[in-house]
């Protein structure tokens, strides 16, 4: 053995654990090597032996042997260091945020990051990273609509009311209306962006071929829909769509209806008197039809039919909304409704106070 080698002995446990941890993908490759050099110098090699085993200096051999043998594993972990004083520091963080709340530039409705980055002298970089890190999206925008409903809270604890505990024997339907629905004939398909992306494509000219307009009873114990489509959206249309759903229901059953404060939906008593004691109509507040839950099957209509088709006339837009719907209704279950709270309060929020 050399004359100047710390002789190591380990124990059967330790020497498995540097085993482990030299052999793992996670183990930096340095940390690793290191690790090959106590477990060689274990086995009673020499400086030499191990530096033309492992194609390493003997300088560096010696060194690690000598860590290990005055502090154990801790030792072969690199140490800290100080590296180069970052430039963009906490302080850069605060001129970014304290920038966002002053006015943007004359022209400029809101900040970006080019006209952020100019009006600090930075790169366009540093604030985009500052940006993502801190999660700040300056182009991506969410709506939210705030009920004055003063009945707001009677109204909204009805619905929500059916929706968790519907009357015993009952059937609550959620029905709406998706007016003025296009057929659009627009050449549709993939295309390759300079960046190597595919993304789906669509031609910027289209034609027009007239609209319908949707009538959609959701069931919301089943997640089953009726539905009609017609050229209006009259009460006199309304009424009729109502009449041949609960022609498809069993007679005599409770009906409890959501509705929102389309004026379709009100002055109806003659046609409720019908139905006395069977049909119960319930409206959402005042700006709250969110709270209708067959928004969300007319959500995913637009998504998955309705966007980007290719139609020719009405009559193929008919058609197609009918086989989304029956092919909704084959696999249909219950819709989980869940909706945010948003406050108007946090409006006056800052970007300041959102990031502390």
């Amino acid at each position: 053995m050399s004359r100047h080698a710390q002789r190591i002995a380990l124990s059967d446990e330790v020497k498995q654990q540097i085993q482990a941890r030299a052999s793992a993908p996670s183990t930096p490759q340095g940390q690793a090597l290191r690790l090959r050099i106590i477990l060689r110098a274990a086995e009673g090699k020499t400086n030499e032996q191990i530096s033309q085993e492992l194609d390493v200096c003997v300088p560096a051999v010696r060194k690690w042997r000598g860590r290990f043998a005055q502090a154990g594993l801790e030792s072969l972990r690199d140490k800290p260091r100080s590296g180069k004083p970052p430039k963009y520091d906490h302080a850069f963080r605060q001129r970014v945020l304290a920038a966002l709340e002053e006015t943007p530039p004359a022209g400029q409705s809101t900040w970006d990051g080019p006209s952020l980055a100019a009006h600090l002298q930075v790169s366009d970089d540093a604030v985009w990273r500052l940006l993502r890190r801190e999660g700040i999206c300056l182009q991506r925008q969410r709506s939210w609509c705030i009920s004055t409903d003063p009945a707001f809270a009677a109204k909204a604890a009805d619905i929500v009311g059916l929706y968790l505990h519907p009357p015993l024997n009952a059937l609550v339907l959620s029905v709406d209306e998706k007016p003025s629905i296009q057929a659009l004939e627009r050449r549709t398909g993939y295309v390759q962006t300079s960046s190597g992306k595919i993304v789906r494509g669509f031609k910027s000219t289209y034609k027009r071929h007239g609209t319908l307009n949707l009538f959609a009873a959701l069931e919301v114990a089943t997640g089953q829909v009726h539905s009609r489509t017609t050229a209006q959206k009259r009460r006199e249309d309304f009424r009729a769509f109502m009449d041949a759903v609960l022609a498809e229901l069993p007679p005599g059953q409770e009906i409890h209806v959501i509705l929102d404060n389309l004026n379709t939906h009100k002055k109806n008593e003659e046609w409720l008197a019908k139905y006395e004691g069977r049909v119960h109509f319930h409206f959402t507040p005042t700006s709250a039809s969110w709270l209708n839950l067959v928004e969300v099957f007319f959500c995913l209509l637009g998504r998955k039919a309705l966007r980007g088709a290719d139609l020719k006339n009405t009559e193929e837009l008919r058609l197609l909304i009918e086989q989304f719907i029956k092919k909704h209704n084959e696999t249909a279950k219950p819709f989980v409704w869940r909706k945010r709270d948003v406050k108007g309060s946090q409006l006056r929020n800052t970007v300041v106070n959102l990031c502390k």
